[in-house]
């Protein structure tokens, strides 16, 4: 069955960010059980995009939920942001150019590549193929698992977030073998890797172009909160493959998917269209002079992105 989705507005002040998180978190009803040891943190690192560009969770937003999470469950818990490394990037690499070394510094938690934890080989079948997967031990056993992806659109898929955040678990460099049958492939590692709790970065997303969003979403459900994603991205989700082949999988269930919180339209008006074509285009340029920007002022997004 579906669940409700939060949808908070938030900007990017750590008090605002923290405040954000404890309400997402209570309009749908999340509360960890009080004994908790270990706590695993899966943001998306795509490659080495900053954050300002809505294509990785920002670190300010992993701060702020670790700082919940100690405050609620005590100052000793065993907290770690995990990656895998990806076919053109290393996590030891990512970690230090996007901020999470710095951030695990401050905040006295780890880091870890999922690649190198104890792995076990997982089989599904998915739509009539037969899938294996190396699945870290670490996302299992875990007494915690908090899923934080991005707001964002992909060629392939249409969107990403929730779901296609968890096939980065998979603990293989080469992900690319998956492509062939990528929708069967992120609705197989879902059946596998349940999160306790998905947290969304929305302030940044990513459409035609990065644009302030000013966005912190939760759900206990991945596919229910994708579901909610396409709507905000301007997808009519039916029309997504992985969601599509997950209700064909009896994965996703649209009963009882609702939101609550702020209007869902409030947030859609604001995202620009995906047009990929000019994207291939437009974007190698776009992003040096973001960089640049964010450098210079210490700025996230420039002012003339925010409404359009």
């Amino acid at each position: 069955m579906g669940s409700p989705v939060s949808l908070v507005s938030s900007k990017s002040g750590h008090s605002d960010l923290k405040r954000s998180i404890v309400k997402a978190f209570d309009l749908i009803g999340f509360k960890p059980e009080k004994k908790l040891k270990t706590v695993v943190i899966k943001p998306n690192l795509n490659y080495y995009w900053e954050a300002s560009t809505g294509n990785t969770t920002d670190p300010r937003v992993v701060g702020a939920l670790i700082d919940y999470l100690r405050d609620g469950y005590g100052k000793d818990l065993d907290i770690k942001i995990a990656e895998a490394d990806a076919t053109a990037m290393r996590t030891k690499h990512v970690f230090t150019m996007l901020g999470y070394e710095k951030l695990a510094e401050t905040k006295n938690v780890g880091l870890f590549n999922l690649c190198s934890d104890v792995l076990k080989k997982e089989r599904v079948q998915v739509n009539g193929i037969n899938l294996e997967f190396d699945v870290p031990q670490s996302l299992v056993n875990a007494d915690l698992f908090i899923n934080v992806p991005k707001v964002k659109t992909l060629r392939v898929t249409k969107i990403t977030c929730a779901m296609k955040n968890l096939f980065g678990c998979i603990a293989v460099i080469r992900k690319f073998q998956y492509h062939k049958n990528l929708s069967e492939a992120i609705v197989g590692i879902n059946k596998i890797l349940r999160p306790d709790v998905t947290l969304v970065d929305g302030l940044v997303a990513l459409g035609q172009y990065p644009v302030k969003l000013d966005l912190i979403m939760a759900g206990v459900d991945p596919f229910s909160v994708d579901w909610i994603v396409a709507q905000i991205i301007g997808y009519n989700p039916k029309t997504v493959s992985f969601l599509k082949v997950a209700l064909n999988e009896n994965l996703g269930d649209l009963s009882g998917i609702s939101t609550c919180g702020e209007d869902l339209n409030r947030f859609k008006k604001k995202i620009p269209k995906e047009r990929f074509p000019s994207q291939s285009l437009v974007w190698p340029i776009a992003l040096r002079l973001l960089k640049l920007y964010t450098k210079i002022t210490g700025d996230v997004i420039p002012p003339f992105l925010e409404d359009k």
